[in-house]
């Protein structure tokens, strides 16, 4: 049977189709839409039958920064996208990879940047063809459906997380607009200079907080915001997406640590397999957050990002660089 590719970058322009994971959906789709800034872009792969058996969301950002380029775009993808049962997800996947790469070419993309996919090998060839190189990447699994987050932890970090409970150090939902927009200041703030970080406009967490698959959690102490957690539900898991706190406003707190324990306990209670934490830090050998979070009995996952520079002197430097 054969194929055929097309990108969509309007919703009325999306054909019907079935959609398990959040970061590849219709829904998705929408949200970027609405989102200053940011377009999205589907590669839909059609049978001879035009019936859909692959697709896969892009988000084009348009960014600004302290350097040079101060003005650029970036494309961002999460995962490998989806397929029907029964196809060659390789072939498929590298038809939908092509079709993405001429358009952010188009869209004029500093660089495209793939990553949280489900196999480290998936797509090495196509990725390789279209002038990608990859970046050896360290992701965190937390395994929650073999035994409870309690049982992860030691008695001195049980003890803890008791003793912060009792002194008030709570989380609960996001319960309005005002509690939303100071949550965003604290994840802007948190985020403002750390290399690698890119924060979306507030319209996309306001309505992320909308939906049913997504949720955002405020770590409080005496009423007071210290720590906020923005969580993603999908195909049975849950995905850390950001994470903040104020942790040397309150360092008595600890709201670092209540937050993530506090999202842990919510994914698990949900019934998720898994917590993935989608930032485990940049990929340095030694990385005091990445120890951080995997103090809560997680799993490091050696994984590949896939980088692609428009501009070809810098994309084969870097490609020199990060060579195997």
């Amino acid at each position: 049977m054969k194929f055929h590719v097309s990108v969509i970058s309007k919703s009325e322009d999306l054909p019907p189709m079935a959609c398990k994971s959040f970061f590849h959906s219709v829904e998705l789709f929408h949200i970027i839409e609405a989102t200053p800034r940011h377009s999205p872009l589907m590669a839909v792969v059609f049978n001879d039958d035009e019936e859909v058996v692959a697709h896969m969301l892009a988000t084009i950002r348009r960014r600004t920064s302290w350097l040079p380029p101060y003005l650029f775009a970036q494309a961002r993808v999460y995962g490998e996208g989806e397929f029907v049962d029964g196809i060659d997800k390789d072939e498929v996947f590298s038809m939908m990879l092509q079709a993405l790469t001429q358009r952010f070419h188009r869209r004029l993309c500093l660089y495209a940047e793939f990553s949280n996919m489900k196999k480290k090998m998936f797509g090495y060839a196509s990725f390789r063809e279209c002038g990608y190189f990859p970046v050896s990447w360290q992701e965190v699994h937390n395994s929650l459906h073999s035994m409870s987050p309690q049982e992860r932890l030691s008695e001195s970090q049980l003890e803890e997380i008791e003793y912060l409970r009792k002194r008030g150090v709570g989380m609960r939902r996001v319960q309005s607009e005002e509690e939303l927009q100071e949550a965003y200041r604290l994840l802007r703030n948190f985020n403002l200079m750390k290399l690698h970080h890119f924060l979306p406009p507030e319209k996309l967490f306001s309505l992320l907080n909308e939906h049913e698959d997504s949720q955002i959690l405020v770590t409080t102490f005496k009423e007071k915001l210290i720590g906020v957690s923005v969580t993603v539900y999908s195909e049975g898991n849950a995905y850390l997406w950001y994470v903040a706190s104020k942790r040397k406003s309150y360092p008595y707190q600890h709201p670092d640590l209540m937050t993530v324990w506090y999202t842990l306990e919510e994914a698990y209670a949900r019934q998720c397999r898994h917590l993935f934490f989608m930032d485990a830090g940049l990929p340095f050998q030694k990385s005091s957050y990445r120890d951080f979070i995997l103090s809560f009995g997680g799993m490091p996952v050696a994984k590949y990002r896939w980088f692609h520079f428009s501009l070809s002197c810098i994309n084969k430097f870097l490609s020199w660089l990060y060579r195997e």
